[in-house]
């Protein structure tokens, strides 16, 4: 893979910092060994769960949004790996895979590019080199029969996760069809037209091309969709949503019943699992808002999807610690490393749903 950087053991050492008496999962998580290719490291790898980073922000900024959802994967990298080893998550269950660099793609752009203009155009082809490289490791991935964990990067990279999922399972024989489920907990719906592809409409995408069968959105926000798009919505009878204000204003659901709605419209496949960090209140992100759910329901949220659904991937996307506009947060990666290790101890303490 041109952009993929694989780690070995020696990168994951060197940020993890070990202390007498305590043991890191740095110290336990699985890794490549030198010069293994990624299919052979997939097939000896006994982990379950294989976590790799696309940080980039060209898919944010090909939505007019603003870059910075490239700089969550370090953070969250070097979080994750100071998490104790302990009965809890002893780290053995998890492969960190290394990590793509789209760098010299954003550089031909913006050195390149002659108006606005002519860098949407160039950012939404880029697009698709990501679609086409993320795709290829997922599906690799979900074909070994593990559990892909993406740490983005932006929304757009759903859409490689879904198709790469669904041809990966449907290759190991674990799907009649190329097709799966996805449960999104965001306050957006990311399904704008096909208008070239940016982080407002994998979802769009992976439909049109037939890899998404049920999708349902939990949180949305009524104030960010656009009539387009709820009209989509609310006429297809594969589709669910759960807006925001339904739960948080108007009472019609609680939190966990909003979820556990959406396991239930999701059941019988497959299920992507969703989670942009624009959908937790004051969150950096490129939407980053003064409303939304709570630290504490994102934690929910995974831990429930996890148990109640036979997840395809997991997918955290959007978040920042450093925006484009100078705003700053040294929280994300650790509350990345919250959600990931949520989604691991409950998928493992679990009885199987499919």
């Amino acid at each position: 893979m041109q952009h993929f950087k694989i780690y070995n053991r020696q990168d994951i050492l060197a940020i993890t910092r070990i202390r007498k008496f305590e043991t890191k999962l740095g110290e336990c998580v699985q890794v490549a060994e030198k010069g293994k290719t990624i299919e052979e490291v997939l097939k000896a790898t006994n982990a379950p769960f294989v976590v790799l980073g696309v940080p980039e922000d060209i898919g944010v900024k090909a939505n007019y949004g603003i870059g910075g959802a490239d700089s969550a994967w370090l953070p969250f990298l070097r979080a994750f790996l100071n998490i104790q080893s302990n009965d809890f998550l002893q780290g053995q269950e998890v492969l960190i895979l290394g990590h793509f660099d789209f760098y010299d793609i954003i550089t031909i752009i913006e050195n390149n590019a002659g108006s606005p203009d002519e860098r949407i155009e160039a950012y939404r082809h880029a697009v698709k080199t990501i679609d086409d490289e993320v795709e290829h490791v997922v599906k690799l991935v979900a074909q070994h029969g593990k559990i892909p964990i993406v740490i983005g990067g932006g929304h757009n990279n759903a859409y490689p996760c879904i198709k790469g999922a669904a041809k990966g399972l449907y290759q190991a024989g674990i799907l009649p069809l190329a097709q799966i489920n996805v449960i999104n907990l965001d306050a957006h719906a990311d399904y704008r037209p096909a208008e070239g592809r940016h982080s407002g409409n994998p979802f769009r995408y992976a439909e049109d091309d037939g890899y998404l069968e049920k999708y349902c959105i939990v949180g949305l926000h009524e104030n960010y969709l656009p009539q387009n798009s709820w009209m989509d919505l609310v006429n297809n009878p594969f589709f669910d949503l759960v807006t925001y204000e339904d739960i948080f204003l108007r009472g019609k659901y609680s939190f966990t019943e909003a979820v556990l709605h959406a396991a239930n419209f999701t059941e019988g496949n497959r299920c992507g699992l969703e989670l942009d960090l624009d959908s937790i209140e004051s969150t950096l992100s490129s939407a980053v808002s003064p409303a939304g759910v709570s630290t504490l329901q994102a934690r929910q949220y995974v831990h429930m999807a996890a148990r109640e659904t036979s997840p395809a991937y997991l997918h955290i996307c959007e978040g920042a610690t450093q925006l484009l506009d100078g705003r700053r947060s040294d929280s994300t990666g650790k509350l990345i490393s919250y959600l990931v290790s949520d989604f691991v101890k409950a998928w493992e303490n679990k009885e199987t749903v499919l």
